[in-house]
């Protein structure tokens, strides 16, 4: 299964290569398209100066400078002064491109004509966002579209088109999403109570496991989705972003760890699976176990036992030394004082950890997090 979906992913890398036949594709990641974001949040210089405009009725269109920029350029004049919102807001009453250096320190023209590729496709209508789309996918830079008829500012980052909303539109829809995560992490939280007295008692399941995953994996997406609002309000999210912060805190170290303890060495492998799988494929709990176990979901697994061993007063290489000597957890709880002396080489060490082994299987018992 997931052979065949690798297969597609080529499938439709080939697609996109068909689809932007004979015109220059842009290198512009994610991570680009965060970082012109956080450029554009509200209260930094930029995002003052177009809201402006738009207050003002008027439109603009800005473009970050690139090296061959100027092959594409007709017309304006150089200004090569100092950046500042008050500047944008009266080039704008003029027509024409607005063209920024890259750190958005300096404006360098003003007035110009852009004559992107007009073999490049575009869905925009107006002239200015049509100009504004191709620049932005031929010359892989960031243009900035201010539509004075629609009142609406749209960022084109490379083949990425997003539009700007107010900071109060955002701000709700984070809360909705963040109200969502929630209820997931509560979802995850009673899947990971049930999974520690499963491990105690030696009684997981694969569809146990593929579970946690699952709703791992659904928490971890819509984190995503709340950092990009994040990033688009600026200084304005901080309670959304501390409230973040507590729902997802240690959830990428206890992924690594179930991972670890249960795909064992393809775990990488699995975790890149799990986050660029399609999402009606994640939802089936039967798709999960054939793929990355290969087995039916009823089958029962043993742990290695690292991420319950974790959270004893165990260093790390005394850790890994259990779980390569006793290969389970269910042997690691089932064996007595010697052996674990023998093992951990220290009778200080092996008294200390079997206390903590005890104290923890009685908050697992209790049904309490750990």
């Amino acid at each position: 299964m997931e052979e065949e979906l690798l297969n597609e992913n080529k499938e439709e890398e080939e697609l996109l290569k068909d689809d932007n036949e004979g015109k220059k594709i842009s290198q512009k990641t994610e991570k680009d398209f965060f970082n012109i974001l956080k450029l554009l949040a509200p209260g930094t210089s930029l995002r003052t100066a177009l809201e402006d405009i738009l207050r003002a009725r008027m439109g603009a269109l800005i473009v970050l400078d690139t090296d061959k920029l100027y092959e594409i350029m007709e017309k304006g004049f150089r200004l090569n002064s100092r950046f500042s919102a008050q500047k944008i807001v009266e080039l704008a009453k003029m027509d024409g491109a607005i063209i920024l250096s890259n750190d958005l320190k300096k404006i360098l023209y003003a007035n110009t004509l852009l004559g992107p590729s007009i073999q490049i496709p575009t869905k925009e209508t107006g002239t200015r966002h049509k100009a504004a789309e191709r620049t932005a996918i031929q010359m892989d830079t960031v243009c900035i579209a201010v539509s004075e008829r629609k009142n609406k500012i749209t960022l084109y980052c490379g083949n990425i088109r997003h539009e700007l909303d107010n900071s109060s539109e955002v701000l709700r829809r984070a809360a909705e999403t963040l109200q969502i995560l929630e209820k997931q992490k509560e979802l995850f939280n009673e899947l990971m109570i049930n999974l520690n007295l499963r491990e105690v008692d030696n009684l997981v399941t694969i569809s146990d496991v593929c579970e946690v995953l699952q709703r791992m994996e659904m928490v971890r997406r819509i984190s995503e989705m709340v950092k990009k609002y994040l990033v688009e309000l600026g200084k304005e999210g901080i309670i959304v972003s501390m409230r973040l912060k507590e729902l997802i805190k240690n959830l990428e170290k206890e992924r690594e760890m179930v991972l670890k303890d249960y795909i064992k060495k393809r775990y990488s492998k699995a975790d890149n699976f799990l986050k660029n799988v399609n999402f009606d494929f994640l939802l089936e709990i039967q798709n999960l176990s054939r793929t990355l176990f290969e087995e039916i979901r009823d089958k029962s697994i043993s742990p290695k036992g690292l991420r319950l061993l974790s959270k004893t007063s165990l260093i790390e290489k005394d850790v890994k030394v259990l779980v390569r000597d006793f290969k389970t957890l269910d042997k690691i709880l089932n064996s007595d004082k010697k052996a674990i002396t023998e093992c951990l080489k220290s009778e200080s060490v092996a008294n200390s950890f079997i206390q903590d082994l005890e104290s923890l299987k009685e908050k697992i018992l209790l049904g309490k997090k750990i």
